[in-house]
């Protein structure tokens, strides 16, 4: 490869029009393109294996190169960034809970109440957001740390093997999920307990999928049983609500055929979305309406 014209024998006249480049006519250049030959200048010259090539035959060739995968579809994932940027809402949630206590929690608390008589839906995805105020006491600060601590430890390795599409969809319909059981047979919760539990559901279903030791999961999930049983104030609905959540949202993702793995993945994530949201439209909150005597 040359950017000198040949050598022409002396003597004899020149019987060629020097070449321009496609894209720049009023540049000289000897340069081809590897794959189509038309001649290109420095600037439209892009390093290949061997030699250059022009800009429309590089991108031709990107169209064609696969885009690396995580196990169960979703892109493969480098750095876990849905992860940390569900620390960061949550930290800051928490730090707006902190300044302004009472109309936070009065108004984005998930409240059974508050969800079916005054219409209030947006608490059945807020209210994972939020956790114990600092007022409660000292198991308040607990609280936030072990979630935020159990997303940190478990959310990467999730968002690599789900890929951050699917990690983020899981993470969301498990805190849903956690709701709405609080919603059936509890009166108020906050917290990302749901969303957790739902983590450890799903992170022991792709494991055993993937043919992975999942005691450890087991293991993890009844101590965190034990601790909602054994200490006071700790929404087991929230938490067994979310853990069955994830457990079927990790079943869908991890065990849907190749050849249909999207439409099977996204089809069956959002009947069981449809599911959970008919079971708040059509069910009225039993544990406070039972409570607070509400009509049904």
């Amino acid at each position: 490869m040359t950017t000198q014209p040949p050598s022409q024998p002396p003597g004899e006249p020149e019987t060629a029009a020097v070449p321009t480049c496609y894209r720049h006519p009023g540049r000289e250049t000897y340069v081809r393109c590897q794959r189509c030959e038309r001649p290109i200048c420095p600037d439209c010259m892009r390093d290949a294996s061997v030699g250059f090539q022009c800009p429309e035959c590089v991108a031709q060739g990107n169209k064609t190169v696969r885009q690396a995968q995580s196990a169960f579809g979703g892109r493969a994932v480098a750095v876990p960034r849905v992860t940390w940027a569900l620390l960061i809402v949550n930290v800051l949630a928490y730090a707006a809970e902190t300044l302004s206590t009472d109309w936070v929690l009065g108004t984005f608390e998930m409240n059974a109440g508050a969800v079916a008589y005054y219409g209030d839906w947006w608490r059945l995805i807020t209210g994972a957001f939020l956790h114990m105020p600092l007022s409660a006491g000292t198991f308040a600060l607990t609280h936030i740390v072990f979630n935020m601590w159990a997303l940190y430890a478990i959310g990467p390795e999730l968002e690599r093997r789900l890929g951050s599409a699917r990690f983020l969809a899981l993470y969301l319909l498990a805190a849903l999920g956690g709701s709405v059981a609080v919603y059936l047979f509890g009166f108020a919760a906050v917290g990302a307990s749901g969303a957790i539990y739902g983590m450890f559901g799903a992170l022991f279903v792709v494991s055993r999928k993937l043919g992975y030791d999942a005691r450890g999961v087991l293991w993890l999930i009844g101590i965190n049983a034990v601790i909602t049983i054994m200490m006071p104030n700790i929404s087991w609905q929230g938490h067994l609500g979310g853990l069955i959540t994830g457990a079927l949202v990790g079943g869908i993702f991890a065990y849907a055929p190749a050849k249909s793995r999207n439409a099977v993945q996204w089809g069956g994530y959002v009947a069981l979305l449809v599911v959970l949201v008919a079971l708040v439209l059509l069910l009225p909150p039993f544990a406070y309406q039972a409570e607070f005597s509400f009509p049904g």
